[in-house]
């Protein structure tokens, strides 16, 4: 059970409101004796609930959202689909990023429970798993699998993975690579699963590279390219590495398509401005926030998911870089 204000005053021998008073910051309580009560609610891992004031019942009308990082890709379309879709319920958002952090991790899951939020998305490589279940509320992820338990709501990153990789082998080109993203993601795996499927089943071997799938590492591209100067065939695993690609063929003097055929993936708007327009799997990220929050919304109703495991078609939009 859960420490209690009044097990803090008992333990301190100080009244519930001096307590209070510690908490709060307000009205005048002695150093020695604001000292004692301080260190006994770390001593009993209290944690005050900072909504309890303010609200008449157990709604909160809160949600928490935890990412690796807030960006105006991906995530940032993720989270605007979420957040308009809570709204429509009238539930405000608490965003976290925990750069992949664990002590980042553990740090929000305290203030969750300080703000007695009512459901949490996880759209990150959570490594406190375990400790999800002491919140007692719903809990749902997004992008990613934690545990077959968790409802989730993913894309179809198998099939994106062999459109890709079928496009590229049926324009014809034979040395081709993957710039994929970091290999422990679960959407990594499952693109370059789909792909290589399609390219053995072509009788090709491709190379693959492990790139960050935000901020890819510019020189290290340029150096593969300039060192592997049969490529004819790039699939990156993301619009960014596929826009950094572009801009290093270019430089180094090679042809798009002619040359080399290169395809993202994620079809955020810049993939339309370039020259030539990439060609990419668009994957419905606001979709996919908008479909997460409606998840959440009946089993915080205490509604009864039709599926565990939601997963959200993609395609191919096809443009001028293959």
């Amino acid at each position: 059970m859960k420490p209690t204000i009044r097990d803090v005053a008992k333990k301190a021998n100080v009244s519930v409101s001096t307590v209070s008073r510690v908490i709060n910051k307000k009205g005048y309580v002695h150093k020695e004796t604001e000292d004692i009560i301080l260190k006994t609610i770390e001593e009993l891992g209290f944690i005050p609930n900072q909504l309890a004031r303010s609200l008449t019942n157990r709604s909160s009308k809160i949600i928490g959202v935890i990412v690796p990082h807030i960006g105006p890709t991906f995530y940032g379309e993720l989270l605007e689909g979420i957040e308009s879709q809570a709204a429509t319920s009238g539930y405000k958002t608490m965003f976290c990023h925990t750069q992949d952090d664990p002590v980042r991790e553990l740090e929000y899951l305290k203030f969750f429970e300080q703000y007695n939020i009512e459901g949490l998305i996880i759209a990150s490589n959570f490594s406190n798993t375990a400790l999800l279940s002491d919140l007692n509320i719903p809990v749902i992820t997004v992008d990613h699998i934690l545990d077959e338990n968790i409802p989730s709501i993913t894309s179809d990153n198998l099939k994106g993975g062999e459109l890709g990789a079928l496009e590229l082998v049926n324009r014809g080109r034979k040395k081709i690579m993957l710039f994929r993203g970091p290999s422990f993601l679960l959407t990594t795996m499952e693109r370059t699963i789909g792909a290589l499927k399609i390219f053995k089943q072509a009788g090709l071997y491709v190379e693959i590279f492990d790139f960050d799938l935000v901020n890819p590492d510019i020189t290290l591209i340029e150096q593969i390219l300039i060192n592997n100067p049969e490529t004819d065939g790039i699939f990156a695993f993301s619009d960014t590495i596929a826009l950094a690609t572009m801009n290093t063929l270019k430089k180094i003097g090679k042809k798009i398509p002619d040359d080399v055929s290169i395809i993202g993936y994620d079809n955020i708007p810049f993939a339309s401005w370039v020259s030539p327009k990439l060609t990419t799997i668009n994957q419905p990220v606001n979709l996919m926030g908008k479909q997460t929050f409606i998840k959440l919304s009946q089993l915080i109703r205490e509604k009864e998911l039709e599926t565990l495991h939601d997963v959200i078609s993609v395609e191919i939009i096809k443009r001028d870089s293959v």
